[in-house]
């Protein structure tokens, strides 16, 4: 048999000592593991933000340049549009002046080139060479009468 007691107080208080040596040893091993994997977890995740950081901005890149072409294509078809309008809206006030000025008995811009091709044809025809345009004549002031002097009665 054995000689020890296992109520000894002595026993019992070593025992004690041991295993709460044990415990704080386990707790500052458990520390240690942590410090040294949060450290690496810790640079883990500032390489998975770097990473994440350049796709966003890439991403955000491709984005931006889609919104400006789809921009600049928007903005092409509505000049494209706003000039075909405008175009449509000259010619119709066009139309609208000619049948006015025409109504009017001013002659069109072809009409004055068909007149002065003929002229010139005729000029051709006669063989007179175009003169240039005379100049007016000066007037000249008529003589005033001697005024008549005033007869008394």
């Amino acid at each position: 048999m054995s000689t020890k007691n296992p109520f000894d107080p002595a026993a019992m208080s070593d025992n004690v000592k041991e295993q709460a040596q044990q415990i704080w040893l386990a707790g500052l091993g458990a520390f240690s593991k942590a410090q040294q994997d949060g450290t690496k977890a810790f640079e883990k995740l500032v390489s998975d933000g770097i990473t994440m950081q350049r796709k966003v901005h890439t991403t955000a890149e491709e984005k931006l340049a889609e919104a400006t072409q789809k921009a600049q294509q928007a903005a092409h078809t509505l000049s494209e549009r706003a000039t075909g309008q405008w175009g449509k809206l000259e010619g119709i006030f066009e139309e609208r002046v000619a049948k006015a000025m025409h109504g009017l008995g001013v002659p069109s811009a072809a009409e004055l080139k068909a007149l002065h091709a003929r002229v010139a044809a005729l000029e051709a025809q006669l063989g007179a060479k175009p003169k240039a345009a005379a100049k007016p004549a000066a007037k000249v002031a008529a003589k005033k009468a001697p005024a008549k002097k005033a007869v008394k009665k």
